[in-house]
């Protein structure tokens, strides 16, 4: 299948949606497909992939490291019909997530959403008016939805949220998966390597991410500090960039801890070096509470850490409580009691790492992007005597012009 893939953000932009893309792609064209990305440009950035077209974009006001594509490329529709594209899969409701469903319905291909991110928990970024912004925007991804062939939701809270919303359109629940293999091995000493300040005989706490608002990172940096009085032989490693670093730092040091040895910023990493920084650490803690999936905590668990996150949407489906992880609720004292509990005890550290192994292995990136493949093929079946009929009737159309 020629797969054409619109979204909003794409590397070298690093987020969940980004990662979901580019595993998806890797699988997808292992199987022996064809994908063509259409995405935003980035400043400075050269293209390194076949395949993708890069729309003219500006920096988002928000957040200058993500960018918004203008909805214009000369030529679009030149190139779709030279491609003859088989599906359009969008992963995002809004600018390239409309330009997707308008050459959807052009050509009568049929379109797939991946419904990634609770978008009305995101207002917190518009100034004003934010409880007529929800509200917006809650009718706004719903109405897509309903535009669309078939949903992709990364877990079964976010499918009986949609529900709840009147969605109509399928749903199908497809977590991104994670590359288990390429998880196997890593080097578990690259954090002590690199970070020499970090004590050898520190168990280490480790965040992936975003330093955005919505990953509740103020709540985990106060978690740790007062988990540390307790544990000194504790350090926290921070491996992400984003707009909150300044006022994260500024944090640690108002919580009277040190940015080299109790509190670390990695900045973001690449994807073998990050395999890396996960076989380095011994715990994986998170604490977002608008998480669609948390792919990081799959990427955690196939390095075999231990989890100890805040309970919500996102999370459940990955983490298994007292299983392979514990979920608290957004509680400092009761988050902080979680990792003193794992840490104290030998035992149940070693069961976690065991089943975490296991639950990573159920949810591999093959297996995930087998499902998808299958949502592909049945929409294609559906919508081709329509295509057809089509072809032939415009076919018809011109050789009596003619």
């Amino acid at each position: 299948m020629k797969i054409g893939v619109f979204t909003d953000s794409y590397k070298p932009y690093t987020s969940g949606v980004v990662t979901s893309i580019t595993t998806f792609k890797q699988e997808l064209t292992s199987m022996g497909h064809d994908i063509y990305i259409f995405a935003p440009s980035y400043p400075h950035y050269e293209e390194e992939e076949d395949k993708v077209y890069r729309f003219y974009s500006l920096p988002a006001p928000t957040n200058p490291d993500y960018t918004l594509a203008i909805p214009v490329y000369p030529g679009l529709n030149m190139l779709l019909k030279k491609i003859d594209l088989d599906i359009i899969h969008v992963h995002s409701p809004f600018t390239m997530g409309r330009v997707g469903l308008h050459y959807a319905r052009k050509y009568d291909l049929p379109i797939v959403f991946t419904y990634h991110t609770l978008y009305d928990q995101y207002v917190h970024y518009v100034p004003v008016a934010q409880e007529l912004a929800r509200d917006i925007t809650i009718r706004y991804s719903t109405n897509f939805c309903n535009q669309c062939d078939h949903v992709i939701v990364p877990s079964t809270e976010v499918e009986a949220k949609l529900k709840d919303l009147k969605v109509k359109t399928p749903i199908s629940v497809i977590p991104t998966g994670v590359p288990v293999h390429k998880f196997k091995h890593g080097d578990n000493t690259w954090l002590r390597r690199h970070y020499p300040s970090i004590s050898e005989k520190n168990k280490i706490l480790l965040f992936v991410g975003r330093l955005t608002r919505e990953k509740n990172l103020e709540f985990l940096i106060e978690a740790f500090s007062r988990l540390k009085k307790e544990e000194p032989a504790t350090t926290l490693v921070l491996t992400a960039q984003g707009p909150l670093e300044h006022e994260l730092k500024k944090l640690v040091k108002e919580l009277n801890l040190s940015l080299e040895r109790d509190v670390v910023f990695t900045g973001a990493l690449p994807f073998d070096t990050l395999i890396n920084v996960y076989h380095s650490a011994d715990i994986f803690v998170f604490a977002s509470l608008t998480e669609t999936q948390g792919l990081v905590l799959i990427e955690a668990m196939a390095a075999g850490l231990p989890v100890v996150a805040v309970k919500a949407n996102g999370v459940i489906d990955m983490v298994d409580d007292g299983v392979n992880g514990f979920l608290t609720p957004c509680d400092k004292e009761a988050f902080a009691g979680a990792i003193k509990k794992l840490l104290a005890d030998e035992k149940l550290y070693n069961s976690f790492k065991s089943q975490a192994y296991k639950k990573a292995a159920m949810l591999s990136s093959a297996s995930m992007a087998r499902k998808l493949e299958k949502v592909y093929q049945d929409l294609c079946e559906r919508t081709r005597p329509k295509r057809r009929r089509k072809s032939y009737v415009m076919d018809l159309l011109y050789r009596l012009g003619s």
